[in-house]
């Protein structure tokens, strides 16, 4: 039980790695097509960018099967539900939180929460693939942190 736990806990470290170097890379590279969308956001309900959350969870619930049907493979259960628990704190965090896609009143002062809302909010200043910082989506650097 605790190597589950481990597993899972690793694979969510882990998915803020890929999710920066993705967000980073990917997002504001050659998928900027997509994820162009996140930063002129309108009034849609869903957005191209939304592609992205799909794909991570198509990957969550592939390992999950593949951990089930094979038993010498079981890690990939844990890995699976790693990816999920991640999606999960990234959409709570993100879609919730910062963008509000879902209307929950949220305040906090918890400087943690605070410093990563901020640097979201300033890696969406920009409107371009070249010009962001912080990539970061359940990180931040202390840079970001709020002066008193």
């Amino acid at each position: 039980m605790v190597f589950k736990i481990a597993v899972i806990i690793v694979s969510v470290l882990f998915m803020e790695c890929l999710a920066w170097f993705s967000h980073k890379y990917i997002m504001h590279g050659f998928m900027w097509r997509w994820h162009q969308s996140h930063h002129s956001r309108g009034k849609e309900l869903l957005e191209k960018n939304d592609l992205f959350g799909i794909i991570f969870g198509m990957i969550s619930c592939l390992f999950i099967i593949v951990g089930n049907l094979y038993q010498s493979l079981e890690i990939l259960i844990w890995i699976g539900v790693g990816i999920l628990v991640y999606g999960i704190f990234y959409f709570i965090f993100h879609d919730i939180i910062v963008h509000q896609r879902v209307k929950v009143r949220f305040s906090t002062n918890n400087s943690y929460l605070k410093r990563i809302i901020k640097a979201h909010h300033i890696h969406h200043k920009s409107q371009t693939k070249d010009d962001a910082e912080a990539f970061g989506f359940l990180y931040a650097q202390k840079k970001y942190s709020s002066k008193k």
